[in-house]
């Protein structure tokens, strides 16, 4: 079989496993944010990052909330890491935007953060801040053993298919999920330019 036929047959499998109530829950939480006028701040690093500024883009465009990503301030997020340190950047952030607890931090992540590896520990920090507050956290991670499936409110974690193509599936399917909840009717408050002039 060759990578592309395998790559799609994997994808319709993870399709056919997402935790639909997971997906649920996550919009729940969200719709309620938006009511309580919350902040959602969203967190990620590396390719998740990117996905981080996109969703920004959607959840304030179309759903109508006040939305945020550190990494769009790439300024702050240097100053940060070269006075402060690479993991505390996240938490900083939070702290000085007065987290509170209408506030949701939405995590894009294929571990979800592990403080003791060492890995994505900067997630690890934000979310003890969030959970300071008693604000919300949601997330779509890669990984059911990270800090985010651990603490969070609602995670949708992409289904493991494959060991060799766990952060490809789950920066992909960040896009899908997202996607999928923005699209909610529920959430949608301005319709997409092509479908509004079909």
């Amino acid at each position: 079989m060759s990578h592309v036929a395998k790559y799609i047959q994997e994808s319709k499998s993870i399709l056919d496993q997402l935790d639909q109530e997971a997906i649920e829950n996550m919009i729940q939480v969200l719709l309620a944010t938006r009511e309580a006028k919350g902040r959602l701040f969203i967190l990620g690093v590396g390719g998740s990052a990117a996905n981080c500024s996109h969703a920004v883009n959607d959840f304030r465009k179309l759903a109508g909330m006040e939305v945020y990503a550190p990494v769009d301030n790439v300024a702050e997020l240097t100053a940060r890491t070269n006075d402060e340190g690479w993991h505390t950047v996240f938490a900083e952030w939070l702290k000085g935007s007065q987290i509170r607890e209408n506030d949701c931090v939405f995590v894009l992540s294929v571990g979800g953060g592990n403080k003791e590896k060492n890995i994505s520990a900067n997630i690890v920090h934000a979310l003890e801040v969030a959970q300071g507050v008693n604000a919300k956290i949601v997330g779509i991670v890669g990984r059911p053993d990270g800090y985010t499936a651990e603490v969070a409110d609602a995670c949708v974690i992409v289904p493991i298919v494959n060991d060799a193509n766990i952060t490809p599936h789950s920066e992909g399917f960040q896009g899908v999920i997202w996607h999928m909840m923005v699209s909610d009717p529920r959430m949608m408050q301005i319709s997409n330019k092509w479908e509004s002039v079909s």
